[in-house]
């Protein structure tokens, strides 16, 4: 064999390898939360565990039309472990959203009002919901923000404070994921 061809082929079977990996959504959230394979990792996970998550959700992009990646880490988590052999009656997630995420989780008459477009964020929060995902607004946030209970994505629930759910959230058992 020529030895000047070993590099080219390596390139092509390592360039094939990597092009029939993809990352996949689903099962839980089809059109959200695409996530990679891990086939086989050290670090097992206990299929048999309940994962209580809640995400600190209080950031969002400058543009009104680009969905907010942090709320989409709600639809990996939930994709990942589904596809990682997690029983989806075992993943209990939460979002405490508060500060620039306000606007994420209004309905798409009160966004477009505000900003001239439908909210980017609409199908993936009612997904989530769907899914059993609890959505909780800060009430400080509500006030201080203008974003009534009204112009709420229905079934968002709002509470005291972001600070109050994410206390109460821990203390029920739930791990804090903040990115």
């Amino acid at each position: 064999m020529n030895l000047k061809l070993i590099p080219a082929m390596l390139f092509i079977i390592i360039s094939t390898y990597a092009i029939s990996q993809e990352k996949k959504a689903g099962p839980v959230i089809e059109n959200y939360g695409k996530v990679w394979e891990i086939k086989n990792p050290d670090f097992k996970t206990d299929v048999n565990q309940e994962f209580k998550v809640v995400f600190d959700i209080m950031n969002s992009p400058e543009s009104h039309s680009e969905i907010n990646r942090t709320i989409e880490t709600a639809a990996r988590f939930l994709n990942m472990h589904a596809q990682g052999g997690v029983h989806v009656e075992q993943l209990k997630v939460a979002l405490v959203v508060h500060n620039k995420a306000s606007k994420d989780i209004t309905h798409n008459e009160a966004y477009n009002a505000k900003y001239g477009v439908d909210n980017p964020n609409y199908n993936m929060v009612k997904s989530l919901m769907d899914a059993g995902v609890e959505i909780i607004y800060c009430g400080q946030s509500s006030k201080s923000r203008n974003f009534p209970k009204e112009e709420l994505i229905p079934d968002v629930k709002i509470a005291l404070s972001a600070m109050t759910a994410l206390i109460q959230l821990q203390n029920n058992g739930y791990q804090l994921i903040k990115f």
